[in-house]
């Protein structure tokens, strides 16, 4: 009787011929190399399986990081950009202050209503508002996170509400209409009064330096008399009163509202618990 295990391998079937290595099909030793198989191919099954899903954890991880800080640089950004819009609004109402007064002397028989009287450190001056009439301040906030956070591609992180309240911050009409009224709209006026100057005052009056305050007090009765310069005041006084100031006021509301939202979510993360894989290579 021989003492070699399993079935001659020509006494088989076509498919234990095909699995079989040697000359003869022993069932126990197929099952076991089956067993071996199957549990290296687990092995490497779940080690890619759990490999792939640390990989895709840390892009999470990594993205929720970027994600937060977006939170925070904008949060301290528009924080700057209420700063700014404060002082802006203290400028324009003192501008308007001034103004304001010039327009209701307008009509007053005084060589010196175009006349202010101004102290500084060094003492009290005079100058004539009007001389300044040309300079503007175009509204201009701070944005220089959000449009980096707009080109980096990660604004795509930030939460949805966040996201609209952002742009609405940042890109809304009202700031726009804000920046066109200082900016564009204002220009009108102060080009109106520049071309005035150019086409009339230098062929009616010798020596025009608006610098000069003699220059208002010797022609007062003339500019007095220049109705389109009082009406083209009169309009920029309206700008600066009846819009300007309400956008700016309506922006800081805007603003505070930005904040509070940046401010509850910052905080709803910071209590969030993040699990964090390691991958440990031993090899």
């Amino acid at each position: 009787m021989s003492d070699e295990k399993g079935i001659k391998k020509e006494d088989t079937n076509w498919f234990i011929k095909l699995i079989t290595l040697g000359d003869r099909f022993d069932p126990q030793d197929f099952f076991d190399r089956f067993k071996k198989a199957f549990v290296e191919f687990l092995v490497v099954f779940f080690g890619v399986l759990i490999s792939f899903s640390v990989e895709r954890q840390g892009e999470s991880f990594g993205d929720r990081q970027d994600g937060i800080e977006n939170l925070h640089n904008l949060r301290e950004e528009i924080e700057k950009i209420k700063l700014y819009t404060l002082e802006y609004s203290e400028q324009i109402a003192w501008v308007t202050e001034m103004y304001s007064k010039q327009y209701s002397l307008w009509e007053v028989d005084n060589d010196s209503i175009f006349l202010e009287r101004f102290e500084d450190e060094e003492g009290e001056f005079f100058t004539a508002p009007m001389s300044l009439y040309t300079q503007r301040d175009p509204f201009d906030p701070p944005r220089v996170t959000y449009d980096a956070i707009k080109l980096d591609g990660t604004f795509r992180l930030l939460d949805t509400d966040v996201g609209k309240k952002m742009t609405d911050t940042y890109d809304g009409s009202d700031l726009k209409y804000l920046i066109e009224n200082t900016g564009k709209i204002e220009e009108s006026f102060v080009n109106q009064f520049v071309d005035r100057i150019a086409n009339h005052w230098v062929f009616d009056l010798e020596n025009v330096d608006l610098e000069d305050t003699s220059f208002w007090v010797k022609n007062r009765r003339y500019i007095q008399a220049d109705k389109f310069v009082k009406y083209n005041l009169f309009k920029r006084l309206d700008l600066w009163n009846n819009e300007i100031a309400y956008q700016l006021e309506q922006y800081v509301t805007v603003l505070d509202e930005s904040m509070q939202l940046l401010d509850s979510v910052i905080t709803e993360k910071d209590e969030e618990i993040e699990i964090i894989w390691w991958v440990i290579d031993y090899k």
